[in-house]
């Protein structure tokens, strides 16, 4: 894990530095010179999404956390799975939405909680649900809940400082001051563009090592790859209006929702016998054949927070020898 850590690190040095410049640019703009001054704004930008991210995922999700005697199965299926993986008992929720998945968030191991839907609750064997909790433990297990959540609001700060400087800086009699209000949501734009990438980026790999940390702790390569397959099904089927109202968190989702009807095309060619699922025959069979990506398909993985899933799946084949 240590090359998952270290590679989260570095993209978090990258944006914190390009979320600096960019305060030095605001700065400059307002006539503030002082090293300080950014040096604050730029770490108070980072803290404030440290201590605010949980919450905000937990009031647009609408968690809701249990204990034991609420749902003894799921909590004792988590607890023994934190066991396993030697990290605090996290904190369990359900969401009580019909979109299938689950997530795991929080500001540190110490605050992981994982959290589950309605959705995947109805849709998913026991052996499934173990191979997602498995991966949502190994998430809170290898730090990454925490990186993932300071950077995912990096892009959309940028965003909005873009859409404030190009749209309404110019309304400033100063037409020096107004170049320098188009010059700083210029950069904001570019700097919205990167960084979304670099997040796109982070969010991907971790999904690979996650996936690896379930099979780790024990649980069967093909109940992962049959619970994914499940989950694009089932995303694929919920309402539109639904899987649009969460499309901010879908960094946080086991599988990217919105992709799902792209996906269920790939995947359809897993499910030899059509029973719904994948066996360990049908990932076998995955294993020796060669999953190419086409230009389409590779620029859509990139401008996705998910791996592209037929590639994810061929993946845990692998694991399967």
């Amino acid at each position: 894990m240590f090359m998952l850590r270290l590679k989260m690190w570095l993209l978090v040095t990258v944006l914190f530095g390009i979320v600096y410049a960019l305060v030095v640019m605001l700065g400059y703009y307002a006539g503030i010179s002082n090293f300080y001054f950014y040096l604050a704004v730029s770490v108070g930008i980072m803290l404030l999404q440290y201590m605010m991210g949980p919450l905000i995922v937990q009031w647009t999700m609408r968690v809701r956390y249990i204990e034991r005697k609420d749902n003894p199965a799921l909590y004792n299926m988590v607890e023994g799975l934190a066991v396993q993986a030697g990290i605090p008992m996290p904190r369990v929720a359900i969401s009580d939405i019909t979109l299938p998945n689950a997530f795991a968030f929080g500001r540190s191991v110490k605050d992981g909680r994982v959290c589950v839907t309605s959705g995947i609750l109805r849709l998913l064997n026991a052996g499934e649900l173990r191979a997602v909790l498995g991966h949502e433990i190994s998430h809170i297990k290898n730090r990454d809940v925490l990186t993932i959540t300071i950077l995912s609001v990096i892009p959309l700060i940028m965003y909005r400082i873009a859409w404030q400087f190009l749209f309404f800086g110019r309304g400033r009699s100063n037409n020096r001051s107004g170049g320098g209000a188009a010059l700083i949501g210029l950069a904001a734009f570019i700097f919205y563009f990167i960084t979304n990438l670099l997040v796109l980026y982070a969010s991907r790999i971790r999904e690979y090592f996650a996936d690896r940390g379930s099979v780790e702790l024990g649980n069967s390569p093909s109940d992962l790859a049959s619970s994914l397959y499940k989950l694009v099904y089932g995303s694929a089927r919920t309402d539109k209006e639904e899987v649009r109202e969460y499309e901010g968190l879908k960094a946080f989702f086991v599988n990217d929702p919105s992709q799902a009807m792209n996906e269920i095309r790939e995947l359809r060619q897993l499910d030899t016998n059509s029973d719904g699922s994948i066996d360990l025959a049908e990932l076998a069979a995955l294993s020796n054949k060669n999953v190419r990506l086409n230009f389409a398909d590779k620029l859509m993985e990139a401008l996705s927070t998910h791996p592209n899933m037929l590639r994810r799946i061929k993946k845990l084949s692998d694991y399967n020898r």
